[in-house]
């Protein structure tokens, strides 16, 4: 017997709908304004956690959801990015304010104090450490990024080096759920 509806969906990145991780959190965005990860439901919430003076994963991810939001066109309307800082004793508002839109103006920045940057990189299982001393240091951390869909929820994990295609394919499937 068919169930119509009842097929599952197909993403490229890995379906990760209905895990017990994840959810809602507060933290300041770029412009130095609380914004909750709630306030973009509506739109496919892309999730990145990362930080300004990494030398390849970070601007390569942007880059890469940069050329999303090119391919999508018209439907990039639907999308938000979020880029959380896990560095935020270097990546002030005002560093991600030039930093986060110069890969495109609409996405945004998130920082806060290192425990609430603890507790939301925790809350997504997001694993970062600090290497290296003084004001050169780097992070090792987790390179994949989340993709929640308008309601809010949690449903693809991307895998660091997926390419613009894979991730406009999974956005754009959940788009037009």
């Amino acid at each position: 017997m068919l169930c119509a509806g009842c097929s599952k969906v197909a993403f490229e990145g890995t379906d990760i709908t209905g895990a017990n991780f994840g959810g809602d959190f507060t933290l300041v965005d770029h412009h130095g304004k609380a914004r909750r990860l709630a306030d973009f439901q509506g739109k496919v919430v892309a999730l990145f956690f990362g930080y300004t003076h990494c030398p390849d994963v970070c601007p390569l991810t942007m880059a890469e959801y940069a050329a999303v939001m090119k391919n999508l066109g018209n439907k990039a309307a639907d999308v938000q990015v979020l880029f959380v800082s896990l560095d935020p004793e270097r990546d002030t508002p005002d560093l991600l304010a030039q930093y986060v839109p110069a890969f495109n103006p609409t996405f945004i920045g998130l920082t806060g104090t290192s425990q609430q940057v603890a507790a939301v990189a925790s809350q997504y299982k997001v694993i970062y450490q600090k290497q290296g001393a003084g004001a050169n240091y780097t992070l090792d951390h987790s390179a994949g990024s989340f993709l929640l869909d308008k309601k809010g929820r949690l449903r693809v994990l991307e895998n660091y080096g997926a390419s613009p295609a894979v991730l406009t394919k999974d956005i754009t499937t959940l788009i037009e759920e």
